[in-house]
């Protein structure tokens, strides 16, 4: 069996409420609540289940999500419906642009943790390590 990733903890502030607005903006379903997380899935098989935790115990993390031109001009029109501020990159230095890296597009913005979302219509490329 080849090692894959199945599931992570994203630590929110409200686990329902972080696990919507993610599942909303990508065009997911929001899962059934099992013990203390709220799951979202994704479509390689990977859930992030969504953990109500004290907001000041919350590190910021970073989440990045391949989608395709369509589901990111999907998403991009409800970021933009809703007001949600986005940026070109993951320091927040160009707001209201996106990004044309590795002949794609791409955009950050914040969830309500302030958890750093990503989404790429193209997997980064980078020389041999």
């Amino acid at each position: 069996m080849s090692v894959e990733l199945n599931h992570t903890i994203v630590h929110s502030r409200d686990n329902r409420e972080s696990a919507e607005f993610l599942a909303h903006l990508l065009g997911l379903e929001v899962g059934t609540e099992w013990g203390p997380f709220v799951p979202v899935d994704t479509a390689n098989g990977v859930t992030l289940d969504f953990a109500t935790v004290p907001a000041e115990s919350i590190v910021t993390q970073h989440y990045a999500f391949l989608v395709s031109d369509d589901e990111f001009d999907a998403a991009f029109e409800r970021i933009t419906e809703a007001g949600i501020t986005y940026f070109a990159d993951p320091q927040g230095r160009q707001p209201g642009e996106i990004n044309h890296h590795h002949g794609g597009r791409g955009l950050y913005f914040l969830d309500p943790a302030g958890h750093g979302m990503e989404i790429i219509t193209r997997p980064y490329t980078f020389p041999e390590r």
